[in-house]
């Protein structure tokens, strides 16, 4: 199941400078996604984080994991943002960050549901830049209704 950009705004109720995955590439309902995120050097946050030597901050790849969790979840129980929902980033664990993410990357972003109950999930995630390892995290988000 590939979803573009208009799409995945459907499911997210992100929006520039916070929209952080451009596409999704494969998704299979209540099992796992993979999506991407293209690096530009336009990111605003470059500006202020090492500028030098510009790397995306590891809290907006995690960011970028979580939506993309969020984009299963809303698709696997077939609600929107629109209908009042929203999925919560509310845990990380076994945070790693193995490579910084600089311009220029395209960084795939896979999640893998370990488990989901009462709305809470939990996935095994990685990020990858052209088949290494970036950083990798389980992450729990939690679905609300928040309208």
């Amino acid at each position: 199941m590939v979803m573009d950009i208009n799409e995945i705004r459907d499911y997210l109720p992100h929006r520039y400078p916070f929209l952080l995955v451009d596409r999704v590439t494969e998704l299979s309902l209540g099992e796992s996604i993979v999506a991407y995120k293209n690096v530009s050097i336009n990111e605003p946050f470059f500006n202020g984080h090492f500028p030098h030597h510009p790397i995306m901050p590891g809290v907006l790849v995690i960011e970028a994991l979580a939506q993309a969790c969020g984009i299963l979840g809303f698709k696997t129980v077939n609600k929107l943002p629109a209908d009042g929902y929203v999925y919560y980033l509310v845990g990380s664990d076994k945070v790693r960050f193995k490579r910084p993410v600089m311009p220029g990357d395209q960084l795939q972003l896979r999640a893998d549901v370990i488990r989901e109950k009462r709305g809470i999930w939990k996935f095994a995630c990685q990020a990858t830049v052209d088949g290494e390892l970036a950083c990798e995290a389980e992450i729990i988000c939690a679905e609300r209704k928040v309208a």
